[in-house]
């Protein structure tokens, strides 16, 4: 099988945040091959999606329910869901919007002072 690791998001050594293993199948071979299903799950709960994002469900909730993160609402109870794709492309977003940002609002020396006080 043609699997590759991804890392969502890694924490302090290259550790991945996510509790459980996550393997990326390649587009072609996601969903159920040759009987057995692909390793990668393709839709991710909003509390995973809060643990690769190192944020609470809730602000997740807020992300989706807003728009900004794409997501389906699934069975009776309504569960949302969003595709690992769709995070992905969330995250690259927001590190263009972070890039614009940074350009557009040069740091100054007189916001030193506002970073070093905790």
């Amino acid at each position: 099988m043609d699997h590759r690791p991804i890392m969502l998001a890694t924490g302090p050594g290259g550790t991945p945040l996510l509790h459980r293993p996550v393997l990326w199948a390649a587009p072609h071979r996601r969903g159920c091959h040759h009987g057995r299903m692909a390793a990668t799950p393709r839709f991710l709960t909003l509390a995973d999606v809060a643990e690769v994002l190192n944020t609470s469900s809730a602000q997740v909730y807020a992300l989706v329910r807003r728009g900004d993160l794409p997501a389906i609402k699934i069975g009776g109870r309504g569960q949302w869901r969003v595709e690992a794709d769709r995070l992905e492309e969330y995250i690259a977003r927001m590190y263009r919007d972070a890039e614009q940002f940074v350009a557009q609002h040069p740091f100054e020396e007189s916001e030193r002072a506002d970073t070093t006080s905790t």
